[in-house]
């Protein structure tokens, strides 16, 4: 082992978690007069792109545990942001936007183009477009 791997500063893990740390911040701060979070708009975007979406579906669109994703959506629907649709056999649970969940979501969809835009510039366009890229490739990592 190399000495940069015995430097737990350098951990990739580490320097990822307070990166989103503070940028989560920084977007749950401009939608605040949305009252959304981040992550609730995140679900909320894609509940309203698959118009009608599964749990199982939404784990696979955000990488997101069942556990974590239904405990979210119980926030969203008791703030009649979605609703859940019943299906004939009963076995697979679907929510979908309510009028409130679609009036939110487009509340909070122009601060977060402002804020994106700001922390693009941050850190400029091609970068972005780099670590994009290399973020994606990270976050489907399968570790087998």
């Amino acid at each position: 082992m190399t000495d940069k791997y015995k430097d737990p500063t350098q951990c990739i893990c580490t320097t990822l978690r307070q990166a989103t740390r503070n940028v989560t911040q920084l977007y749950d701060d401009a939608l605040r007069p949305s009252g959304l979070r981040t992550t609730q708009l995140n679900t909320l975007n894609a509940i309203g792109e698959e118009g009608e979406a599964t749990v199982t579906k939404l784990t696979e669109l955000l990488l997101i545990d069942q556990t974590t994703l239904t405990r979210n959506l119980a926030v969203l629907e008791r703030d009649g942001l979605i609703k859940q649709v019943q299906k004939p056999d009963g076995r697979l649970k679907s929510v979908r936007l309510t009028k409130k969940g679609e009036q939110a979501l487009q509340a909070a969809l122009p601060l977060w183009a402002e804020i994106q835009e700001k922390v693009t510039k941050a850190i400029s366009s091609s970068t972005w477009a780099s670590m994009s890229a290399e973020l994606e490739r990270l976050a489907r990592l399968s570790v087998a």
